[in-house]
């Protein structure tokens, strides 16, 4: 166990941390990818959205990493693979991010199971933030889906989408505080 300030990380903890932090980390890699298939395919403004996920992946990846150090366990910089850039459509895209999202919300579940089994309170209050958090990754993505089941292949409609995803990351970047 690591142990600074009282706070106890165990072994067990500190190295799912850090595999949530390489999880992170191949997630933002994942919407960098998916990114530059959308800016290629010419919907700007779903490249802009999915280049803020990679950023906020990042970030979900930097808090983890920040607190492992915290709490004296050793963050460890994650080798990230090269991610799948082969998309066949608009929709497969998020079908794709919709999956990832499971993945990451699996992690995080697993995560509070293991700091509740090992009683480390601290760990699963930090924890807490993360699940809220993939809740609102997986609606977000699910309502996307759900928009693009009804548009179908129309181009006009994709068009609104992508219109409509890109008020969305202007909405978003405004209503940041400059710090994050």
């Amino acid at each position: 166990m690591c142990r600074i300030f009282g706070i106890m990380l165990s072994k067990t903890l500190e190295k799912a941390l850090n595999d949530q932090v390489a999880m992170e980390a191949s997630a933002s890699y994942v919407y960098l990818a998916m990114a530059s298939w959308m800016e290629n395919e010419g919907f700007e403004g779903t490249a802009q959205f999915l280049y803020a996920q990679s950023d906020e992946e990042r970030m979900h990846m930097m808090k983890l990493f920040h607190y492992i150090n915290e709490v004296g366990g050793y963050a460890l910089s994650p080798a990230v693979a090269a991610p799948d850039t082969s998309f066949t459509s608009y929709k497969h895209v998020f079908e794709r991010v919709l999956e990832q999202e499971k993945k990451v919300t699996a992690a995080i579940h697993n995560l509070m199971d293991i700091a509740t089994k090992e009683a480390d309170h601290t760990t699963a209050n930090f924890l807490q933030w993360y699940v809220a958090e993939q809740r609102e990754e997986e609606a977000q993505f699910n309502t996307i889906l759900g928009k693009l089941k009804i548009l179908g292949n129309d181009g006009s409609g994709l068009y609104l989408m992508d219109r409509d995803l890109a008020q969305l990351t202007a909405k978003l970047a405004a209503s940041k505080p400059a710090a994050e």
